[in-house]
């Protein structure tokens, strides 16, 4: 098989923050279900853990949180060590 490296595609790059992981987990926006959920191999997400733990400690009881769509989230989503990005060890 050859692979000839001008033909290769850069990936969109998309961060995502606390709000929007919680709005992911709790909300109905079909924006964000369908980035994270029909994730496409053009297509990059990157958070952090401290982004994920915000998101985790804002969900209240009577939020509609369903499970499978943290599982999916783990599947989609490239998390990155919060203290690694700040140089902290």
């Amino acid at each position: 098989m050859i692979i000839k490296n001008n033909e290769a595609k850069q990936k969109q790059r998309i961060e995502l923050d606390s709000a929007t992981i919680l709005r992911y987990l709790i909300g109905n926006d079909e924006e964000i279900d369908t980035l994270i959920m029909c994730k496409g191999s053009e297509v990059e997400l990157v958070t952090n853990d401290f982004n994920v733990y915000e998101a985790l400690a804002s969900i209240k009881q009577y939020d509609e949180f369903k499970l499978n769509k943290l599982a999916k989230f783990f599947e989609a989503v490239e998390i990155k060590s919060y203290k690694e990005l700040k140089g902290e060890k």
